[in-house]
Parts: C-alpha cells; structure tokens; sequence
C-alpha cells in the first residue's frame, strides 16, 4: 500500500518558520520526483517546490517562495522536508506532498509543474497570522 503522510503543519505568525515533512511508504522511494503543492480557500492548488531523491542537484522552487523555502531529502527516512522561513499570512494553505516513479531527474521538473506525480497525500494545514 503507498502512503505519503505529512506533517509539521500548524499556526505561526508572520516571519516564522515551519518544517513539514513528507513521508513515503510502498513505494521506491529513492529516485522518484516528490513535489509540494499548497492550496489556499477557495483559490486553485499551486506548486511550491521539488525535488528528485537519490541524490543530485534536482530542487524546483516556485517563484514565490525562493529564497524563503528550502526542500531537502533524508532518503535513509524516506522523507522529504520542506523548511519554510520568513512565513507570510499568503503562506496560509493546505500543504501536500506527492510523488512520481519511474520518472528521470530531468523529467521530474516538468512533471512537478504540471502536478503530474503519481501519488498524493492528504495534506497538513499551515496558518499564518499577520
């Protein structure tokens, strides 16, 4: 059975920071393409960032969180992290992680922009209060 369970989640006021974490089980988890989506109320999900595990250089940000989110992997742990600093109340949103096999490190940008990853989890709640 495949999982991705995150976690970290919760309330901070702004120019905080949070660490979520993604999880996997059942899955390959080293060299696979894991991304990180949010989604606000009543706006459409975003991407936030990428990476493909195994090692390498592979990390997609989006725009608006350069310089402000790091993502990471511990592939022992089968996690990926995400470290959000300097968190602003537009920060506020339901956070996901997803991930794609059989993908290629040069593939896996693409397929993180597009969402196009095979397994999603069930998301973490992230406030931020101004």
């Amino acid at each position: 059975l495949v999982r991705l369970v995150e976690s970290g989640g919760g309330a901070v006021t702004a120019g905080g920071s949070l660490r979520l974490a993604c999880a996997g089980s059942g899955f390959t988890y080293s060299s696979t393409c894991i991304g990180w989506f949010r989604q606000a109320p009543g706006k459409e999900r975003e991407v936030v960032a990428g990476i493909y595990t195994g090692g390498g250089d592979m990390k997609y940000y989006a725009d608006s969180v350069k310089g402000r989110f790091t993502i990471s992997s511990d592939d022992p742990k089968n996690t990926v992290y995400l470290q959000m600093d300097s968190l602003e109340p537009e920060d506020t949103a339901t956070y996901y992680c997803a991930a794609g096999e059989r993908l290629m490190y040069y593939t896996c940008t693409g397929a993180v922009e597009r969402a196009d990853l095979d397994y999603w989890g069930s998301g973490v709640g992230v406030t931020v209060s101004s």
